[in-house]
């Protein structure tokens, strides 16, 4: 590793780091140190740092802006590359927008609402980058990612770049193509938006956002939504129904807000974390012959 390490730093690519706790990028503040940790300054970089990486044979994994992440206390192996500064170019094309897979989806909205343009209301309030919104079909208030996704660009682990139109996205609920059927990274995208009056769409996201402030928990670290909506039933829903709210495993914390949130109260590691999510899924399989599936993606074990 410490060869990988030199040659990430020599080849001038961007930030390099050594043993970076993770906790530092997760908005739940949790999880041990990577290895080595790279934050590439572009995506001509980011195709350098992959090669490098591939010529060691090391594992590595890419991450946005930790909103939907759990990371193992005991860290992660080989290299974790984080998408931001550098790979969050934006261009407004009348109601076309280009923008950069490092994009803060939050920052995006609230610029984009500002001149007008509609389409990214229900994002208002949802942290993370816009390749991670991608990959995970992020939405909200009945709309999501892939109602107004033209087209991905996504880059391979063999540096190949492809543009992925909508369909081939593959997008169903909280889903879509690079998960695992065909596995990339969303470097950039292109976003359908639609020309509308400022004043109502200011207005819907700060509707939005007021929701999310009064439902969601905001005064404590999470990594969002927990579980996946067993649909036509609701995770909150049901983990409310069987008392859970407020109940403890060290220090996580099921949010008295809402029931589909894992908080960290204190100090709380990966494994209390787990400990809970384990402990819900039994107790709504108990309760309602209901299997819960995670939202939160939870990388390796402790």
């Amino acid at each position: 590793m410490a060869t990988l390490y030199h040659d990430l730093v020599n080849a001038n690519i961007g930030k390099v780091l050594e043993n970076e706790p993770l906790k530092k990028h997760t908005t739940i503040k949790i999880g041990g140190p990577a290895e080595i940790f790279v934050e590439p300054n572009s995506i001509d970089n980011l195709i350098t740092v992959l090669k490098i990486i591939k010529e060691h044979g090391v594992n590595w994994r890419v991450i946005g802006r930790g909103s939907n992440l759990l990371v193992p206390d005991n860290g992660i192996k080989g290299v974790v590359i984080k998408l931001g500064s550098g790979i969050d170019t934006i261009e407004l094309n009348d109601e076309l927008l280009i923008v950069g897979g490092g994009y803060s989806i939050i920052k995006l909205a609230t610029i984009i609402s500002k001149q007008g343009l509609s389409g990214l209301e229900f994002s208002s309030g949802i942290p993370g980058s816009i390749g991670g919104a991608i990959y995970m079909n992020a939405g909200a208030h009945g709309s999501d990612m892939s109602k107004i996704l033209v087209k991905a660009q996504v880059l391979f682990e063999d540096g190949t770049i492809e543009w992925l139109t909508n369909e081939e996205m593959e997008f169903s609920y909280r889903t879509s193509i690079l998960q695992k059927k065909k596995p990339g990274i969303c470097i950039g995208a292109i976003l359908q938006l639609k020309k509308g009056k400022k004043e109502d769409i200011v207005a819907a996201m700060q509707r939005n956002k007021d929701y999310r402030r009064d439902t969601q928990p905001w005064n404590y670290p999470c990594a969002g939504s927990i579980f996946r909506n067993p649909l036509p039933h609701y995770a909150g829903q049901l983990v409310e129904a069987a008392g859970l709210k407020g109940y403890q495993i060290g220090g996580a914390k099921i949010s008295e807000m809402h029931g589909n949130f894992i908080v960290n109260a204190g100090g709380a590691t990966a494994k209390d974390v787990l400990d809970l999510i384990a402990h819900v899924k039994e107790v709504i399989l108990e309760k309602n012959n209901i299997k819960l599936d995670t939202e939160v993606e939870i990388i390796g074990t402790n």
